[in-house]
């Protein structure tokens, strides 16, 4: 008798707005699936969003990364070693990752982005400016997409924008599939080392920003390691996810001239655009990690102790249980809970400020350049296949 090899995670897009064909297959026949790692181990892939809920608000799973096999070769890791050090609070359980949400979250609260909003205004507006004098053709990731979300957070964490183009750099090689283990270690140190000495300054010169703050703050009690690892955090993911919806959502809806008319003709859909645009896109494209704590049953499946399992968020937001014609892009489409921002205790602590961002650039950007056009047929515009966030490497635009 043979025993099949689980098959590994789909990652080929024939679409390139879509999700791997096979996640559907397999959300209609077997949507807790066994699923081979690069590792050699072997555990589970959930497609349905049921499912995917389930899991990410189940607390018998750890999201201690140590303990999980990688559905791709990404980040290489020394033996002993996380990815990130003290502070990366992603990879956490309770109680150690509550304490870190009790202090951050806070700084990226509903209300806290409506008093920041009018700034991003005022820098959306500015880079707009700087592309209308430049004239066409522009590439949109450069100067518009990547610049309006790294200068926010580098002012909401008060890092110096002017180092940005390091930063950019460090972040780009750590989210790359399969780089060269040197160059990401190196890329890895280099970030932590910037970002302590940013802290070490802020004890000495303190300001009112976010990490400049919590040094000086009592109630946090972070050790300069700890606030290494949140500022490390918080700029990577504040500008990394967010310029990759800009830049993906334009594409997106000037392919889709029926869904950008409808935006421009009803300026009040853009809550619902933004919404179905995280949806649609899911640009966490390899999904959301956990281990089992125990064993546990999800979908009738059981799950033993120590097992990965991998919850495809594109999946998930592509169910037609949940969203009819889910792939079908809509943006009038009624409310419906996602989880592009994951869901449970870890759901993303920036999602806020994500959709601040989005909301006031992409009716700026439509609104600013009426004309607004590819410079290049579609299927030239490089996808991010290579990159842990998907997007697009460069966006040609006209007017």
């Amino acid at each position: 008798m043979s025993v099949t090899t689980p098959p590994s995670l789909p990652t080929r897009r024939e679409r390139p707005f879509d999700p791997p064909d096979e996640y559907r297959l397999l959300r209609e026949e077997d949507p807790v699936s066994r699923l081979a790692f690069p590792d050699g181990k072997v555990g589970w892939l959930l497609t349905r969003h049921e499912d995917v809920r389930a899991l990410l608000s189940d607390q018998r799973f750890s999201s201690n990364r140590l303990r999980a096999s990688s559905p791709v070769r990404s980040f290489p890791v020394r033996p002993g070693e996380p990815v990130f050090r003290a502070g990366s609070f992603i990879g956490m359980d309770a109680p150690e990752h509550t304490r870190y949400r009790r202090i951050l979250t806070h700084w990226f609260t509903t209300r806290r982005m409506r008093e920041l909003t009018p700034r991003i205004e005022r820098i959306v507006a500015e880079h707009l400016d700087a592309m209308e004098r430049t004239g066409p053709p522009v590439d949109l990731v450069p100067a518009f997409a990547l610049p309006i979300p790294s200068l926010v957070i580098c002012e909401l964490l008060g890092v110096p924008y002017e180092d940005r183009a390091a930063f950019q750099d460090w972040t780009a090689t750590l989210l790359r599939i399969g780089g060269d283990e040197e160059s990401v270690f190196a890329a890895r140190d280099a970030l932590w080392a910037y970002i302590r000495g940013l802290v070490e300054r802020k004890r000495q010169e303190p300001d009112d920003a976010l990490l400049g703050s919590l040094v000086h703050d009592p109630d946090s009690s972070f050790t300069t390691d700890e606030l290494t690892g949140v500022g490390l955090l918080l700029l990577v993911a504040g500008h990394e996810t967010t310029a990759n919806m800009l830049a993906l959502g334009t594409l997106t809806l000037l392919t889709r001239p029926d869904q950008l008319r409808a935006l421009r003709e009803r300026p009040e859909l853009i809550d619902g655009a933004v919404e179905e645009l995280l949806r649609y896109l899911s640009i966490v494209q390899f999904g959301i990690v956990r281990v089992a704590r125990e064993d546990v049953v999800i979908g009738g499946r059981l799950i033993n102790a120590g097992e990965t399992v991998v919850a495809s968020l594109a999946a998930a937001n592509r169910d037609p249980e949940h969203y009819p014609d889910p792939d079908r892009l809509d943006i009038t489409r009624p409310p419906a809970q996602h989880v592009a921002f994951g869901h449970g205790f870890h759901q993303c602590l920036g999602q806020q400020l994500a959709r601040a961002e989005m909301k006031v650039a992409y009716p700026a950007l439509f609104a600013r350049f009426p004309e607004l056009r590819l410079a290049v047929p579609p299927e030239e515009v490089p996808l991010r296949h290579d990159m842990v966030i998907y997007g697009v490497h460069r966006l040609p635009l006209t007017w």
